[in-house]
Order: C-alpha cells, then sequence, then structure tokens
C-alpha cells in the first residue's frame, strides 16, 4: 500500500519541477493546503444532505404550501397485472406492433393502453411539490455560496489579475477563505454526487453525473497542487448562473410565468455569455497561456487542463439545449406568452421543469362492447384477463 501511495503522489506529477511534498509543509509562517484537508468533505457531505431534508421539510414545504404549490402527484393508472408486468419486465415504452398485442389480448383500443402506460411513467415521477423543495434548497445554498465568493474574491488580487494566480507559485499561503470555500463547495458537489441517485431522475443523468465528477476533480486536483486561486474563480463563476436556473424553476412550479419567463431569459444570457464567453478569455486563458509564461507545463497541469477543457464541452452541450429550448418555446407559444422551462416532454434535462408527460385524453378509434356519450368512451368489456372494468378516459 505504501507503494501504491508513493506512485500516487509522485512529485513529478503533481508537482512543477523541482518542487517537493517538503516544500509544501505547513510552518508557523505559513499554511499549505494539504490532500488530508480533503477527509473532512466527506463527513461534512453527509451533514449537508440531512440539513437539506431539514431544509425541505421545515422550510422549503411551507414556503411551497404558502403559495399554493400542489401536494398531489400525477394521476396514478389503474392497477393492472398485465399492464404492470410489461411495464416492469419488458418495456415502460411499448412499439406499435406489442400495442396493436396487448390491444387484441385486452380487449382495450391502443389508445387506451398508450395513455395508461404514459400514466403509468408519470406515476414514478415526485409531485410539483417535491420538485419545488428540491429547486429551493439549491437555490439557498448557490445563493448563499455566491455570495460568499464574490464578497470573498473582491478582496483579492488574482481576481483583477489573472497572473496573479502564478506569482510564486506554488509557494502561495492558503487563506482561511479560500480553505472555507473550498471544502464547502466540495462536501456540496459530494453531496449532489450521492443524491443524485435519490433525487428527480432526468434525461440528461449520466451528463450530470459526468458534470459533477469532473467538478469534483478539478475541486481535488487543484487544490492539492495548490491551485486554489484560479480554483476559486472557476467556483464562482459557475455558481452565478445556477442561482438563476433554480428560481426559474421555482417561478414556473408555483405557476408565476411572467417572473419565470424573466428569470430564465437572464439566466440564459447569463449562462451563454459566462460559460462560452468569460470561462474560454478568462479562465482557460490564464490556466493555459498565462500559467504556461509564468511556471510552465508539468504532467497534472495538463490532466487539470483537459478536465476544464471537458467542462467547456458540456458547457457548450448545455448552451446548446438552452437555445434549443427557448426557440421552440418561443415558436410553440403565443406572442408574449410561452413557458421555457415546460416545452416538449422531447428536451427534458436539468434546464427545464421535468414535469409530466402530457396527458389529456386522446380520441379513440377502437370500442368494444361501449357507448360512447359526448366523445367519452364508458368501456364495460369482459374478459378474462381483467379484473375489473376496462381503463377508462380520463376527463
Amino acid at each position: 500500500m505504501a507503494g501504491v501511495l508513493a506512485w500516487f503522489w509522485n512529485e513529478r506529477f503533481w508537482l512543477p519541477h523541482n518542487v517537493t511534498w517538503a516544500d509544501l509543509k505547513n510552518t508557523d509562517e505559513a499554511t499549505f493546503p494539504q490532500a488530508d484537508d480533503l477527509y473532512l468533505a466527506c463527513p461534512l457531505a453527509f451533514c449537508i444532505f440531512m440539513i437539506r431534508l431539514v431544509f425541505e421539510r421545515c422550510i422549503a414545504r411551507p414556503c411551497a404550501m404558502g403559495l399554493k404549490i400542489q401536494t398531489n402527484g400525477p394521476q396514478k393508472a389503474q392497477p393492472h397485472a398485465i399492464l404492470e408486468k410489461v411495464f416492469t419486465a419488458i418495456t415502460k415504452h411499448p412499439d406499435e406492433k406489442r400495442l396493436e398485442g396487448l390491444s387484441k389480448q385486452l380487449d382495450w383500443d391502443v389508445r387506451t393502453i398508450q395513455r395508461w402506460f404514459r400514466q403509468r411513467r408519470n406515476q414514478e415521477k415526485p409531485s410539483t411539490l417535491a420538485r419545488f423543495c428540491e429547486s429551493m434548497w439549491r437555490f439557498t445554498f448557490y445563493l448563499y455560496i455566491f455570495t460568499y465568493g464574490v464578497r470573498f474574491l473582491k478582496k483579492t488580487t488574482w481576481l483583477w489579475n489573472t497572473k496573479e494566480c502564478w506569482y510564486n507559485y506554488p509557494y502561495q499561503p492558503l487563506t482561511v477563505d479560500v480553505h472555507y470555500y473550498y471544502i464547502l463547495e466540495l462536501s456540496f458537489y459530494l453531496s449532489l454526487l450521492f443524491s443524485q441517485f435519490t433525487d428527480i431522475r432526468r434525461k440528461d443523468f449520466l451528463i450530470m453525473f459526468l458534470h459533477h465528477a469532473a467538478t469534483i476533480s478539478l475541486i481535488t486536483f487543484s487544490y492539492v497542487n495548490n491551485m486554489a486561486r484560479v480554483g476559486t474563480l472557476v467556483m464562482c463563476l459557475h455558481d452565478a448562473a445556477d442561482v438563476l436556473i433554480e428560481a426559474a424553476k421555482m417561478a414556473n412550479y408555483a405557476k408565476c410565468q411572467k417572473l419565470c419567463n424573466l428569470l430564465f431569459a437572464m439566466f440564459a444570457i447569463l449562462f451563454v455569455s459566462s460559460r462560452l464567453g468569460v470561462y474560454p478569455v478568462w479562465i482557460l486563458n490564464t490556466t493555459f497561456f498565462e500559467s504556461w509564461e509564468i511556471v510552465g507545463p508539468y504532467p497534472s497541469w495538463w490532466v487539470f487542463n483537459l478536465l476544464l477543457i471537458l467542462l467547456q464541452l458540456l458547457h457548450s452541450f448545455w448552451s446548446y439545449l438552452i437555445v434549443k429550448t427557448a426557440c421552440r418555446a418561443i415558436s410553440k407559444g403565443k406572442v408574449g406568452k410561452w413557458n421555457p422551462l415546460h416545452v416538449s416532454k422531447d428536451d427534458r434535462s436539468d434546464i427545464e421543469s421535468g414535469s409530466d408527460e402530457d396527458d389529456s385524453p386522446p380520441t379513440n378509434h377502437k370500442h368494444h362492447s361501449s357507448t360512447t356519450t359526448n366523445g367519452t368512451n364508458k368501456s364495460h368489456g369482459t374478459n378474462g384477463y381483467l379484473t375489473g372494468a376496462p381503463y377508462p378516459d380520463e376527463h
């Protein structure tokens, strides 16, 4: 094990030429980042997760109730053994051939079976209240950490001159503010990484998992080899837009449409300009060119910059989704009245509300032993597989 640790913490990988770990040991005069400091993030991540549970229950939920946000989830599908077996064991999205087979087997029309599967899928989704509580927690944390970052960074020299990130590197003392900022951010993203398996399941689950993993790796890399100054700039830049998107989601769940539109527009402008403009011009410029000029490259420097490029690729993908969402919302909505967070189930991702699939009742094309009144199918067919009346149309 000692051999593995010695290989992993090889000075020639982590540190610039002619710098050793002994040079970065804490002294009475200066404190430097130590890898052992990061162990604190694991129990703190658990604490943050517990704080989140208390926050959602004691603060976010009463706020949601005050805004009259519905507590009930999507309409539940009528229990049916055969369809449930197909849903759980075979597919949640049956194709046309399977729908026709089920239609003949159950003596139901295809549209009613499609509606059952749609409602069954929606049944697994949390209520609007749960979504609001999750967004309110994230909004609160992002607002706090972004405010802290701005107040702290405006007093530093490297915010105004990024070359200060590399002068006297790596012998830059670790301040209490930087240490607190790093540990709190790392703990929060660790809690997000694991709570992603219990949160609302979104279409971009894997991409968000990759994003959290890349963020944790960047935070760890930059702390261990004392690139903490530029790391604080990256974290603060990313937190800015996150505040607005969570606020837009909250407005959407509370049905404050005009506020939602405004917040989403502000988010889209800030996200695209900061992630596709400020980030490459300000952050990548200093990590690639200014650091190359002042410090020079070394192995972990390349890894750090590759992770930053990976983050830029994710920025580009999300910017595409945001622009696509806004364009489709404008094209499908009425002039002056559109919801950018509730556009199409095909475009759902973390930038959208994750709302339920459309449950508007379709028109039936096939009737078996049924009567139709005002366009509503009231079926009473009998079949050996049915334990009760066939699945009724919704109003």
